[in-house]
């Protein structure tokens, strides 16, 4: 079954290209195209996609506003930031409000491509220029959430860690040697410890945490 995409960017010919460039990608399905946050949503609505390639600066709901409204709405729909923004402020946010991934739009077509597949499957795919700022910002704060993280057990850190580096249920169950089933429920347990909401949140407090390391998705 193809990956459904919802592309959001507030100028024609960057949804154009966008379109154009997985029209040819195979397992991939653009369902929609939006101008802009508001819209997103309404299309979302009827499309329900896999996958919003999101931008962030635009008029009228922006990228931030949109992800937050989808990922609290839509908990099954993931957002991937694809945008030309890559000051700290635009990052966290973005990161802060739910969004799965973050690219810039330099990004070469493969790469693209395979970071929509991977985001799909329930990987994070993190641009490298990015990928430093974060990693700047983690290493600048203290490792203090041991509030939170001390209450995992020893398999629900290791699940975690794996979580943190961007791999899926699947994998982390091939990794550990568990089904899918319990790896779900060990991440479900995960998150009503950590007090957060989907994988992204769960990722920066292990990284805070130093429970994990900073890596793209594998």
């Amino acid at each position: 079954m193809a990956i459904k995409v919802l592309i959001c960017d507030d100028q024609d010919v960057v949804r154009e290209g966008l379109r154009a460039i997985l029209k040819s990608a195979p397992g991939i399905e653009v369902v929609g195209l939006a101008g802009d946050g508001d819209e997103a949503l309404a299309l979302i609505a009827n499309s329900l996609p896999d996958v919003v390639l999101m931008d962030l600066k635009m008029p009228g709901m922006n990228g931030i506003q949109a992800t937050h409204q989808i990922r609290t709405q839509y908990p099954t729909v993931r957002v991937l930031v694809l945008t030309t923004y890559d000051a700290d402020q635009w990052v966290f946010d973005a990161i802060r409000s739910g969004a799965a991934g973050y690219l810039l739009k330099d990004t070469p077509r493969e790469q693209l491509i395979e970071a929509i597949k991977g985001t799909a499957a329930g990987k994070t795919h993190v641009d490298p220029n990015v990928a430093g700022k974060l990693f700047s910002q983690v290493s600048q704060a203290p490792a203090v959430e041991t509030s939170l993280t001390a209450s995992l057990s020893e398999r629900e850190r290791e699940v975690l860690s794996l979580l943190a580096c961007g791999l899926s249920n699947a994998d982390i169950a091939s990794r550990l040697y568990l089904s899918e089933g319990t790896v779900r429920n060990y991440v479900s347990a995960i998150f009503v410890k950590l007090g957060v909401s989907d994988r992204t949140q769960a990722a920066v407090l292990a990284l805070r945490s130093g429970i994990a390391g900073l890596k793209q998705g594998e």
